[in-house]
């Protein structure tokens, strides 16, 4: 337990941070993995609830692939998957709808609103938030986002309230699509002007040795993040990852983050101390 002094040592850390990020828009990319523990979930709510108290505009964007597999799999449906992306025809569009929009968003908005009232669920085919075309024919009803409309979410959070998104966008027709969820949320933070896109993983982050956990890596340009994707030192999932950061940053946001979801109130760990809890990308080698 934390002495009264380390207490408040910790909160004068915060302070510089909680005022420079006050009024700014933070994106918050949190997979399904998390929503299968109700504890965690929680905490999560608690995290952006403090992040909205204090004055910043957060923006939670969430995926479900773990819940979207069981229930593929309760339909006698196989997931299947190409470079990562999974293959939706239009009975696996049901299910993802289902779950993202009916489950899930639902899920996270009781979550925060259990809390305080201020969370609002905003399907990406809601007033277009996410307009989309189809990514590959291959890959059937995936869409790429086109446009985001982020007046939407700059008039909610002028409202007062907590946009929680989930990534079933639309193309112009009406047509629903299923939209990875780390390009969701990368679209809308560039879209918005974001000061920050902070991805919750299950690692720590990206490690310079991927067998040691105390390789961390804390802080890197996009450039460097390029080099080291093009370099092969980055390898598996860690490379979409590391790409959605880079191109979030080079789309105009301030700094791309991924920390380690598991980690018990990681997003403000990562935002309000000195030392923070994942690796950053920015566009500059001094950028915070």
């Amino acid at each position: 337990m934390m002495t009264p002094n380390e207490t408040a040592a910790l909160l004068i850390q915060a302070l510089p941070y909680i005022r420079r990020f006050t009024g700014k828009v933070i994106v918050v990319k949190v997979g399904g993995l998390p929503m299968t523990d109700p504890a965690r979930a929680r905490s999560l709510a608690k995290d952006v609830l403090l992040l909205h108290s204090v004055g910043i505009r957060p923006v939670l964007v969430h995926g479900g692939g773990p819940q979207i597999d069981e229930q593929m799999k309760r339909a006698g449906l196989t997931p299947e998957f190409r470079e990562g992306l999974r293959v939706t025809d239009s009975e696996t569009l049901d299910i993802v709808r289902m779950v993202l929009v009916g489950k899930i968003n639902r899920e996270l908005v009781g979550a925060l609103n259990a809390l305080e009232p201020v969370a609002v669920g905003v399907a990406g085919e809601d007033a277009r938030l996410l307009e989309t075309e189809p990514l590959d024919p291959a890959l059937g009803f995936v869409g790429t986002v086109t446009r985001v409309n982020a007046g939407l979410l700059h008039a909610l959070h002028e409202d007062g309230l907590v946009p929680i998104v989930s990534t079933v966008g639309a193309d112009k027709d009406g047509q629903p699509y299923n939209v990875n969820a780390d390009d969701a949320a990368r679209a809308i933070a560039i879209a918005m002007g974001a000061e920050k896109i902070i991805y919750l993983t299950g690692a720590p982050g990206l490690l310079a040795d991927p067998s040691d956990p105390a390789s961390l890596v804390q802080r890197l340009t996009a450039g460097e993040a390029r080099r080291r994707i093009a370099d092969e030192a980055v390898t598996g999932g860690m490379i979409p990852k590391l790409t959605s950061c880079a191109e979030a940053v080079e789309g105009g946001v301030g700094s791309a983050h991924m920390i380690d979801g598991r980690a018990e109130h990681a997003i403000l760990v990562e935002l309000f101390t000195d030392q923070g809890i994942g690796t950053m990308v920015c566009a500059e080698a001094g950028g915070d």
